[in-house]
This record gives structure tokens, C-alpha cells and sequence, in this order.
């Protein structure tokens, strides 16, 4: 059976470009994200992710090195925006989030940019740091639509999203790929200078379960809906891991498919930090597996390869 994306299914042209319109709104004073900073990005101002009324794609292709389900056979469709709303002092990709590295499009260069993805056979359009160009996205995925776009779209993000710019997303994204970072403020601010993300992340995650429930996947092992999360652990305990993983199974699902991630590798400034100045050990990783098998959860894990 052909599979059909939610925003084929239930929303028509008019909504879609409704809901980009009133995203787009949200930014005369933004409030797309939890920091409600106030930027008038309208006017060519911005705040911490450092974009106004733009889209900045750094790149865009074919991707395997993404999650199973997602790159399938012939390729997660991958576009990276440059900036961010997070700002990790670890980034592996800081070149991008913080360098702003990119080409500045317009929403119709982007759908047409997610219509040669998935001509070229990508299994999905993965919008890669997206959180603060969710207006152009949505007028992007409007356009493509109407040109016969139908492959999954995927919000592959920093975790740090607010429900009310969710909920415009709704029947737009078809599977939620959230980090959940930390399960304490105190190294969510300190190393990446998001205040409050354990209750923004919690509330995010949970918004997103409820829009698109656990992670779906068809015969071919390709995901077509649903959520899946990812974890990354950090030495030291500094992530908060087993907090994060009690959360998952108490509040989202024990049948979440979680990527329990063990790369982390001292990357831009974790240097500055002797807690962060080191990759994650062994043992770490396998405490953090073993927690999550305790707790129920069997869904996702990454092979370990930490030294």
C-alpha cells in the first residue's frame, strides 16, 4: 500500500499556507522558540540564533549516516540550515550552528531543493536545526506539496522547541527527531546556553508524541511516522542520562525509539571545560544501556564503540 504524508492527508493548500503565515507572524517580536526572545527578525534583527526573515541551507543531499529507518535503502534526504537556537560549546557540526556557514534561499528555492531529494530516490526531506526557520519551511513544504511532493517530512532538532510552534506544525511533520540534551538546567545553560530546556525538551517531546505517536516503520524497515528521539551521553554524567531515560519511559512511551548515542568526542570548545575535555568511556555508555534496558526500553539502541 503507497504511503501518503500528513500533509497530503489532512491539510489543503490553504491551510498549509495559513499556518506558515501565522508562523511567519510569530516573528515580528519571535516568540518561535523558548527563549520568546523579542527579536524583530521582520526587521532584520535577530537574538541568539542569529538569522532575522531568512533561510540559510548550508547543505543539501542524500545522507546515510543518519538512524536505520530514516536512510533505508536510498538515503535520508538532508538539509542542513545553518545557525541555531541551541548553542553547544561540543557541536560537532560548529561550523554551521555557530560559523552560520550556508546560502541564503527563498521558500520556493527550498521546495524545490526537498523535489530533487526525493527524485533522486531519499526515503524522506530531513530539515536538519530547523527551529528557527519553521515560517519558510512551512511556506517550502506548501510549495513542494502542491508540486507533487510525498515523502515524509522529518524535524530533526535540538530539542529546545516551544509547544505553541509545534502545535502550528501539526500534519506538516510526519516523524519528530528531537534530542533530549540534559535533565538539569544548571549544564543546560552552562553548556549550551538554553535556559530552562529540561522543562522546555519534556514538554516538546511530549507535544510531539501526542501529535505522531511512536515511531512507525513499513515493511521495507523505513519509517513513515512517529517519533524518535535521540541521547546523547556525556562523560562525567553531565547529560543527566538517567533522568532523561526515566522520563521517556514514564512520561512518552516504552515502546520510544531512542538513540542512546556514545560519539560524543570533545569538539570546539569542550576544550575549555576539564569535565568535557575527553571522549566518553566504555563504561559510561554501557551504565546508560543498561539503564534503559531496566527501565523497559528496547527500541533504537546504538551499537557502543566509545573507548
Amino acid at each position: 500500500m503507497s504511503f501518503l504524508p500528513s500533509y497530503r492527508q489532512t491539510l489543503t493548500h490553504a491551510e498549509l499556507n495559513r499556518r506558515a503565515e501565522e508562523l511567519h507572524g510569530m516573528m515580528r517580536e519571535c516568540t518561535l522558540c523558548p527563549r520568546e526572545c523579542g527579536a524583530r527578525r521582520l526587521e532584520g534583527r535577530y537574538g541568539v540564533c542569529r538569522t532575522a526573515d531568512e533561510i540559510v541551507v548550508a547543505s543539501s543531499s542524500p545522507h546515510y549516516g543518519e538512524e536505520p529507518p530514516l536512510v533505508g535503502s536510498r538515503g535520508s534526504g538532508t538539509i542542513f540550515f545553518a545557525s541555531c537556537n541551541v548553542k553547544c560549546l561540543y557541536c560537532q557540526n560548529y561550523d554551521i550552528s555557530h560559523g552560520r556557514y550556508g546560502r541564503r534561499v527563498s521558500a520556493g528555492e527550498l521546495a524545490r531543493a526537498m523535489l530533487a531529494l526525493e527524485a533522486s530516490g531519499c526515503h524522506n526531506i530531513n530539515l536538519v536545526t530547523p527551529t528557527h526557520v519553521v515560517p519558510g519551511i512551512a511556506e517550502a513544504v506548501a510549495i513542494a506539496a502542491d508540486k507533487g511532493l510525498t515523502v515524509p517530512i522529518v524535524y530533526n532538532s535540538g530539542g529546545y522547541e516551544s509547544v505553541k510552534t509545534l502545535a502550528l506544525l501539526e500534519g506538516i511533520v510526519d516523524i519528530y527527531m528531537p534530542d533530549i540534551k540534559y535533565s538539569g538546567d544548571e549544564y543546560a545553560r552552562k553548556y549550551s546556553g538554553a535556559p530552562g530546556y529540561p522543562e522546555a525538551s519534556q514538554a516538546a517531546v511530549k507535544e510531539m508524541q501526542r501529535q505522531v505517536g511512536d515511531l512507525a516503520i513499513d515493511e521495507r524497515g523505513v519509517a513513515t511516522h512517529g517519533l524518535l528521539i535521540r541521547h546523547l551521553v556525556l562523560p562525567n554524567g553531565i547529560a543527566g542520562s538517567r533522568e532523561v531515560l526515566g522520563f521517556i519511559a514514564r512520561e512518552i512511551s516504552l515502546n520510544a525509539y531512542v538513540n542512546i548515542m556514545d560519539q560524543y568526542r570533545p569538539m570546539y570548545r569542550a576544550y575549555r571545560y576539564r569535565e568535557l575535555d575527553r571522549p566518553l568511556a566504555v563504561t559510561e555508555y554501557r551504565e546508560v544501556i543498561d539503564e534503559a534496558h531496566r527501565l523497559g526500553l528496547n527500541r533504537g539502541f546504538a551499537s557502543g564503540s566509545a573507548q
